[in-house]
């Protein structure tokens, strides 16, 4: 489903500012695998997920999703088959506008374009019932702004509207980083749900090294624009934190730097 081969980026190349921000980056994913993805700040988390997404091009290297080369496909074409949730509650949806306008834009995402009414009385009805998955009660208020929804609410909202269109990858980057505890738990369990009804592609970064573990099928620990440990199966299954940093001090021979990733 998703093919990444020797891409590399550098940002201010060729000054004192240089940094190699992907490395020699390697991946394949097939259908449904539902990767997380942890590092320290600087790691290369959020630029791996802009390079998949269309937000930058790489210097060198190939991507395929689905079997379709997309490598310089532009964000806005790759929105057709790409579902993402931003780290901010805000970015994901238009807060102007009520639910069922935002719902309406998503849905008619990967549509072809056609002058005519966004939301119908036959769409209210389908945004009623995926909404009523949520168990929020925002089925119930389908005119409301989205602006005076809570965090947790927009960020629930933003994944329904990120996946009802069944994309071929979703990119989850720390999307429950900024929620209050409760909250980010209810959002946690909420992916969890999405993805596995809809075997969804997934990849999704996280600081929360319990939930990395907690969440996949698949684990990629990430160090300096690199992939440095790739764990899938019972073996990731079986990992605990306390053996993913002994994991990160045996490759790199040094210790994780991030407190927030063990504390989170």
């Amino acid at each position: 489903m998703l093919q990444l081969q020797d891409i590399a980026i550098t940002f201010n190349e060729g000054t004192p500012d240089e940094k190699k921000a992907l490395q020699s980056i390697k991946l394949e994913l097939k259908k449904g695998d539902f990767v997380t993805i942890i590092g320290s700040n600087g790691a290369g988390k959020s630029t791996l997920m802009n390079v998949i997404s269309g937000n930058l091009t790489p210097d060198v290297g190939e991507i395929s999703i689905n079997n379709k080369q997309v490598t310089h496909l532009p964000e806005y074409k790759r929105s057709a088959f790409i579902g993402r949730v931003f780290q901010d509650p805000m970015a994901g949806t238009a807060p102007s506008m009520t639910i069922e306008e935002n719902l309406a834009m998503a849905y008619a995402r990967n549509k072809k374009r056609k002058l005519r009414r966004g939301v119908t009385a036959k769409r209210k009805v389908l945004f009623r019932e995926y909404l009523e998955t949520l168990n929020l009660g925002l089925e119930d208020r389908l005119t409301a702004k989205v602006g005076l929804l809570s965090g947790g609410e927009r960020q629930a909202l933003s994944l329904l509207m990120a996946t009802f269109t069944d994309p071929d990858i979703l990119l989850l980057d720390e999307h429950t980083a900024a929620l209050d505890p409760s909250r980010a738990e209810l959002i946690t369990q909420l992916t969890y749900d999405i993805v596995e009804k809809f075997d969804l592609t997934t990849l999704m970064v996280t600081h929360n090294m319990q939930q990395a573990l907690d969440l996949g099928n698949r684990l990629f620990m990430m160090d300096k624009g690199q992939v440095i440990f790739d764990v899938e199966g019972q073996e990731k299954q079986a990992l605990t934190i306390e053996k993913l940093l002994h994991e990160f001090q045996r490759i790199r021979g040094e210790q994780f730097e991030s407190d927030k990733a063990v504390l989170g």
